[in-house]
């Protein structure tokens, strides 16, 4: 070894300083379970939006197929989130971030409408607020290994 290279010290603190060491909290988990539904219903409602302009009698056909083709291609977002935080993967604490935040001015919109579709916005509302609770949790903070300000090595 040249006198340049510095072996890595070798002590007990390196081993609780991996936010992999020990089980996923349980706080990770249901914010990555709730991500997942958000994502499985965006694909969802993608593919009911598409096959009903491709097959039904739309206004605008292309509009529909653009609509359904949207869905399903922003489901990636929250399904590649919830899959980086079962891996435990600190990137993926932003796209949940940036999920739940859009998700809340949607579920406002839904709450407005005269129709079925202020249950949906109920739901919406309340998952986005509970997985925002938990992804920023210390706790959950600490399993991907997340770093506050100062703290950077």
């Amino acid at each position: 070894m040249s006198s340049q290279q510095n072996p890595a010290p070798h002590t007990a603190d390196a081993a609780t300083a991996d936010p992999a060491a020990g089980p996923r909290p349980r706080r990770l988990t249901y914010a990555a379970v709730l991500a997942a539904l958000e994502g499985t219903a965006l694909v969802a409602g993608g593919l009911w939006v598409l096959v009903l302009g491709l097959t039904g009698d739309p206004d605008d056909r292309q509009q529909a197929v653009t609509l359904g083709i949207t869905l399903v291609v922003l489901a990636l977002l929250p399904l590649l989130a919830a899959r980086g935080l079962l891996l435990r993967r600190g990137w993926s604490r932003g796209p949940a971030l940036i999920t739940q935040l859009m998700a809340l001015p949607v579920a406002y919109n839904l709450l407005r409408a005269d129709s079925m579709a202020v249950p949906a916005g109920i739901a919406l509302g309340v998952v986005a607020v509970v997985v925002l609770v938990l992804l920023v949790n210390g706790e959950t903070t600490r399993a991907l290994g997340i770093k506050g300000p100062g703290r950077g090595e």
